[in-house]
């Protein structure tokens, strides 16, 4: 359901659901801000993903690349296979494709109630929170894939 508001000059403030046409608009429009801000571009998608021997999921990742940073937004792993390390090797695998991709760094976000944990274990450092649902946190995490110096 549409809602709209009329000001004084014939000025439209519509609120409502997702509306995919405004959403590209505003994607195309803050893209063209930031790659001319930063002089960064190169924007790309990748996914990873498992199956079984029947072609069902087992897991997945999906990620996106910019300026040199690799966004993991969604990260899953059926609940059966949870304990066989596949969140790692999905991870590992997504870091790898980051890093040929020419990233020099991965971010994540994830909830008090989500994984946190899993991340840090595979070198994710803390660096900061957003309060979130039920006095939950949303814990923004960020690792580097630059070689370490020895």
């Amino acid at each position: 359901m549409l809602r709209r508001v009329t000001t004084h000059d014939a000025l439209a403030l519509i609120t409502g659901d997702h509306d995919p046409e405004l959403a590209a608009r505003l994607t195309d429009e803050l893209v063209a801000f930031n790659d001319a801000a930063t002089g960064a571009a190169g924007r790309g998608t990748l996914s990873v993903k498992v199956t079984d021997a029947d072609g069902e999921l087992i897991g997945g990742l999906t990620a996106r690349t910019w300026g040199g940073v690799c966004f993991v937004e969604l990260l899953w792993v059926r609940p059966d296979s949870r304990a066989g390390g596949w969140g790692g090797r999905l991870l590992r695998a997504a870091e790898a494709e980051a890093a040929r991709r020419g990233c020099d760094r991965v971010t994540v976000s994830s909830f008090t109630f989500q994984a946190p944990d899993f991340y840090r274990r595979h070198g994710y450092t803390e660096t900061g929170r957003t309060p979130g649902p039920a006095g939950h946190e949303d814990v923004h995490l960020v690792k580097s894939l630059a070689p370490t110096s020895r």
